[in-house]
C-alpha cells in the first residue's frame, strides 16, 4: 500500500508559477512510476505528466510541453510537478498517482494508489 498526499496548489494570476508535491509513505516509492492527472469542473481527469521509477523517462500531454516539468526524489520519497506559464485552462484539482507495473501509463485507469488531490487555480 502506498499513500499520497499532494501539496503546492493555490491561486495564481496568467503567468505564474506553482510548484506541487507529492509525498509518498508507506512501500518503497522508488519502486513506483509516478504520474500526475487533472480534473476541471464538468470534465473528465485528464493525464498531465508521468515520470518513471528512476526518473530517467518522462511524458508530458502536449498542452504543457515546455510549461511544465515532473521531476522526483526518490530519497525523499517525493514526486513533484514544476508549472510555470499558467493559463486559465490549466485550473483544476491536480492528483498524483502511483503505479508499479513498469509501463509509463498515461491511462488514469491504470493507476493503483491516488492521492486526494490540490485545487490549483489560474485567474485571467
Amino acid at each position: 500500500q502506498v499513500q499520497l498526499v499532494e501539496s503546492g496548489g493555490g491561486l495564481v494570476q496568467a503567468g505564474g508559477s506553482l510548484r506541487l508535491s507529492c509525498a509518498a509513505s508507506g512501500r518503497t516509492f522508488s519502486n513506483y512510476n509516478t504520474g500526475w492527472f487533472r480534473q476541471a469542473p464538468g470534465k473528465e481527469r485528464e493525464f498531465v505528466a508521468a515520470i518513471s521509477w528512476s526518473g530517467s523517462r518522462k511524458y508530458y500531454i502536449d498542452s504543457v510541453k515546455g510549461r511544465f516539468t515532473i521531476s522526483r526524489d526518490n530519497a525523499k520519497n517525493t514526486v513533484y510537478l514544476q508549472m510555470n506559464s499558467l493559463k486559465p485552462e490549466d485550473t483544476a484539482v491536480y492528483y498524483c498517482a502511483a503505479d508499479r507495473s513498469g509501463i509509463l501509463h498515461t491511462t488514469a485507469a491504470s493507476y493503483d494508489y491516488w492521492g486526494q488531490g490540490t485545487q490549483v487555480t489560474v485567474s485571467s
